[in-house]
């Protein structure tokens, strides 16, 4: 199995349709942020987030690169736990992080702009 790495994960970013508006340098430290948390594991605990660093995720989770687990557990006094965690998807993240052909398509980079003539914005 291959390592996952920051620049697989900023290109992963990159490559999202919700990220494309993204600098290479905006998506790489917002890679080296994740994997800050991350480290060697492919889960983290919910209670080591900060709020704006819980968003984050969120945002992450709503396009499909990380997801919400839990794990329920019963206490000696009978009370129920919830665990939450955040888990980084590892083989979305890889095949994001390779750019298919017709994703290379010129036509998909045009904006919706492009094909209005001048003339049209003119009063």
């Amino acid at each position: 199995m291959e390592v996952l790495t920051i620049s697989h994960l900023s290109s992963a970013i990159s490559n999202s349709q919700e990220y494309s508006h993204m600098s290479f340098e905006e998506s790489d430290a917002l890679s080296r942020h994740i994997m800050n948390f991350f480290g060697f594991s492919d889960r983290i605990i919910d209670n080591v987030l900060q709020p704006e660093d819980r968003d984050t995720f969120y945002m992450l989770e709503d396009s499909g690169l990380m997801e919400t687990a839990r794990e329920e557990t019963t206490l000696y006094d009978g009370r129920e736990w919830r665990i939450h965690y955040w888990t980084i998807k590892i083989s979305e993240i890889f095949t994001r992080s390779v750019k298919s052909d017709d994703d290379s398509d010129d036509s998909s980079n045009d904006s919706v702009y492009e094909d209005i003539p001048d003339d049209i914005w003119s009063r």
